[in-house]
């Protein structure tokens, strides 16, 4: 293929052949935008009216070519996160072994032309939230509002039924609401009864005002000691969204900076160590990161500043105690209970509906619980291998686009 921004036919003539293609991009001068008809097609030419169209002329040919076989899947996602998937090979446009196409789609272009060519769709709409309001009222209510084009692509998604979205809109709003993920996980307690282990969301209590008089007995009630973490409800795609802070004594909270609603959780003593747990389709992998130090530590990183709320922004990193010896880890493998993760992941994905999910688990020293602390849509999951990672990915988004089932996950060593 040659692409070109001008052409006479006698100039490019003796170049056409069966060995090439020539993509003109015609000038904005020279042709009416009244009716749009991108991809219109000569013999040895194909006319374009922006140079933005050309990633999905290619993908078009590219499913000519090699019939229907061929999967086109458009995404949609904050330009880092695209780059970042990109350059680890996750998004080509020539076709994969399972036979995927990626392309990117452009807000820049009539939605509605772009998706007529493709079969599937995968999205990270948060990316696109401009602001969620949030009710005081005692059950969750929240009104997204995303940008222009995202509300353009769900139009188009309402009104096209048959249209293939990877993971639903509806089966994100879940992950966006901390009390949600937070009620989902209690219904753990019904995989606890064939192991030693217990796995379990750690306890909380929401919160809408917090000079309310009652809200220590609320605590208590709620099983939460001292010191705990306050979270905004809104668990993502708006600024404050990990604005966070850690409390250490019960008169803080009337003066404490963490939006409202907000989720007060438990803060759970895990040595430091975190395992994020990444389900892709029917595969799950996990890896072990440092994490923050128990509590008793961050006490005493508290007590310089007089047992102030420790603020922080979640997607930054948090103080670690250097003098703790983090175990190694092969011995922090031994420590997780696969089979009963494995268990939950495959539960968490039935229950969620989702094909791309992470979620981070702790073990709370002394009792070997294992806490699910957070949940979240289609995350990076850097930590995997790509040449794993990738693979998988593309298998996942392929049985979404077949109708196939994914089986029962089993977690990747």
């Amino acid at each position: 293929m040659h692409v070109v921004s001008s052409y006479m036919d006698e100039e490019i003539s003796p170049f056409i052949s069966s060995d090439w293609l020539f993509t003109v991009l015609r000038s904005s001068g020279k042709v009416s935008d009244v009716e749009y008809s991108p991809g219109t097609e000569n013999p040895g030419k194909i006319f374009i009216n922006k140079l933005e169209e050309l990633p999905l002329t290619i993908c078009s040919l590219n499913k000519k070519a090699m019939g229907k076989e061929v999967k086109t899947v458009g995404y949609l996602m904050k330009p880092s996160r695209e780059e970042d998937f990109a350059k680890r090979g996750a998004f080509p446009l020539n076709p994969t072994p399972d036979g995927l196409t990626f392309v990117a789609l452009n807000y820049e272009l009539p939605m509605s032309w772009q998706l007529k060519e493709v079969d599937g769709i995968l999205h990270k709409s948060t990316d696109d939230i401009i602001a969620v309001e949030m009710s005081s009222s005692s059950d969750f209510e929240n009104k997204v509002t995303y940008t222009e084009g995202m509300e353009q692509l769900q139009r188009y998604i309402r009104c096209h039924p048959d249209c293939c979205v990877i993971d639903p809109f509806s089966n994100i709003y879940p992950v966006l609401d901390r009390l949600k993920i937070q009620q989902t996980l209690g219904g753990l307690e019904n995989l606890n009864s064939k192991s030693c282990s217990k796995i379990r969301g750690p306890h909380f209590l929401k919160v809408v005002d917090f000079c309310e008089p009652e809200l220590e007995d609320k605590l208590a009630d709620a099983k939460l000691s001292l010191p705990n973490i306050v979270k905004p409800q809104v668990a993502c795609g708006v600024a404050d969204a990990h604005s966070m802070a850690i409390v250490f004594k019960a008169d803080s909270y009337k003066d404490l900076n963490v939006p409202l609603p907000a989720i007060v959780q438990e803060y759970v003593d895990h040595s430091s160590t975190m395992f994020k747990f990444y389900v892709v389709g029917k595969k799950i992998f996990f890896a072990i990161k440092k994490s923050t130090p128990n509590a008793d530590i961050l006490i005493k990183l508290a007590e310089e500043k007089a047992l102030k709320p420790l603020l922080f922004d979640s997607l930054k990193s948090l103080p670690v105690d250097k003098d703790n010896q983090q175990k190694s880890q092969d011995e922090d493998n031994k420590r997780i209970d696969h089979e009963l993760v494995t268990d939950a992941a495959n539960w968490l994905r039935k229950a969620l509906d989702l094909t791309i999910f992470g979620f981070d688990v702790v073990i709370q020293e002394g009792t070997g619980d294992h806490v699910i602390v957070d949940v979240n849509y289609l995350p990076s999951f850097k930590e995997v291998p790509d040449e794993v990672a990738i693979p998988t990915f593309w298998e996942a988004i392929k049985e979404k686009l077949t109708g196939k089932k994914s089986t029962e996950a089993a977690i990747l060593l």
